[in-house]
């Protein structure tokens, strides 16, 4: 049995996908645009081995040169939103118990959370607005 070179091609892209999927190596995704597109040489436009292997080649190396810094920049780049507990720090809070260093109960967003104050000898009444400096664990730091 005489397999082509275009379905050899289509297996090796496929096998780099798996190996993408385990590894979690974007380049093998990209590797296996180039196979691809080397199947595509060999089935569609009837290609030679070495037009293969350079579409193979040139495709990857391409893909690797441009797609990896843009995707190494958006990885760097900060969350414009920020979420969870770290959108909570710089808010505004009221006291709803006593609140000093050892603790006490804030409204914070709509909920209850324990707090403490951040300067230990710093009292805050029931009523007065605070601001959230920190959260630790489900306990607010507030001044």
């Amino acid at each position: 049995m005489d397999i082509d070179a275009w379905l050899w091609w289509l297996i090796g892209a496929a096998v780099l996908g798996i190996a993408l999927v385990i590894t979690a190596m974007p380049e093998l995704g990209m590797l296996a645009v180039g196979a691809v597109a080397a199947a595509v040489v060999s089935g569609i436009f009837g290609g030679g081995a070495v037009l293969q292997v350079v579409v193979f080649a040139v495709v990857s190396t391409a893909l690797i040169a441009v797609v990896r810094p843009i995707a190494k920049r958006q990885r760097a780049q900060r969350p414009q939103h920020a979420t969870g507990v770290d959108a909570l720090k710089g808010k505004q809070a009221v006291v709803l118990e006593r609140v000093d260093g050892s603790g006490g109960r804030i409204k914070l967003a709509g909920e209850v959370w324990s707090a403490r104050a951040l300067d230990s000898g710093r009292v805050f009444e029931a009523g007065q607005e605070v601001d959230v400096v920190e959260i630790e664990g489900a306990t607010a730091i507030v001044m």
